[in-house]
């Protein structure tokens, strides 16, 4: 990881509700780093940028989360339909392929829909290449990722605790 780049890193802490075994207990907390792809996709790296500073995603449930395919976060209401106050944006379309870790915006049938809504993937998805925008990609903590809850909604969603832009 450059140092050049450290603009381009996000931390995000996630919650890990598969490992409370008590129900009064507190999910622990880890920590995912992200690098965004601003030379793929600048204008969702800028959106994704500006909703971080404004703590847009502190508090935000992985309100879908499909075995063997993505884990889906970034709707305020929780429920797959919200977004941010910010324009939509045009799609950003790219060879780059959707592998494991790899972070795309979440859109409606409309390819310039985009908003807030992200997946990271769980696993190699080309299905998608070409018809979604890639963004960034896991850097560390994949294996937190691996086990958020999974569900659509999940009964006892994880959320993002915090999400922040390296300094």
């Amino acid at each position: 990881m450059a140092d050049s780049n450290n603009e381009n890193i996000i931390t995000m802490i996630i919650t890990q509700n598969d490992k409370v075994t008590d129900p009064g207990e507190q999910a622990p907390h880890e920590t995912v780093v992200i690098e965004l792809l601003p030379e793929i996709a600048p204008k969702h790296v800028e959106q994704i940028k500006a909703l971080i500073e404004e703590k847009f995603y502190d508090g935000i449930i992985f309100h879908r989360v499909i075995t063997g395919f993505m884990a889906q976060t970034g709707d305020p209401t929780g429920t797959g339909m919200g977004g941010s106050d910010l324009p939509d944006i045009r799609a950003e379309f790219t060879p780059t392929p959707f592998e494991r870790g790899t972070l795309g915006m979440a859109r409606s049938q409309h390819p310039d829909s985009a908003n807030s809504q992200f997946f990271i993937c769980f696993q190699e998805a080309s299905f998608l290449n070409n018809q979604y925008t890639v963004f960034g990609r896991v850097t560390e903590g994949m294996e937190f990722i691996d086990t958020i809850v999974k569900g659509e909604p999940p009964e006892f969603p994880d959320k993002i605790i915090s999400l922040t832009l390296s300094k």
